[in-house]
């Protein structure tokens, strides 16, 4: 007798469709760019990597040997910028920096660029 209907069901469905395509359209918005807090300074040879930068290591690590190449997967910080990196021999290390990496290929030669305007 009582059985559930296709009524219930496709109102559901639909409600959830628009919802879903209202959300896409007008309800993501770009997000606003953060100003710089006051004290963060750059510390001296920081280097500005992006994410899919590749890299090569500068000093021996724990699983990495000198001279390993590998590809930035995280970059963070605001003060201290830091990198997590997964190395070619399958190693992924994070907290590295410009003590522990060189930018190689298109990222040094931005970087170059960048530096070269400044």
């Amino acid at each position: 007798m009582d059985q559930p209907g296709p009524g219930p069901v496709a109102s559901r469905a639909g409600r959830a469709r628009t919802h879903a395509k209202g959300a896409a359209s007008g309800m993501m918005r770009d997000m606003p760019m953060w100003k710089p807090h006051a004290l963060a300074k750059p510390h001296a040879g920081q280097i500005d990597l992006r994410l899919r930068d590749r890299v090569e290591s500068t000093v021996d690590l724990p699983g990495v040997p000198a001279g390993t190449a590998g590809q930035v997967v995280l970059a963070n910080g605001f003060n201290w910028l830091r990198y997590r990196v997964l190395f070619a021999n399958g190693e992924e290390i994070g907290d590295l920096d410009h003590r522990h990496l060189r930018p190689v290929g298109r990222a040094a030669k931005r970087i170059r660029k960048a530096e070269s305007r400044a």
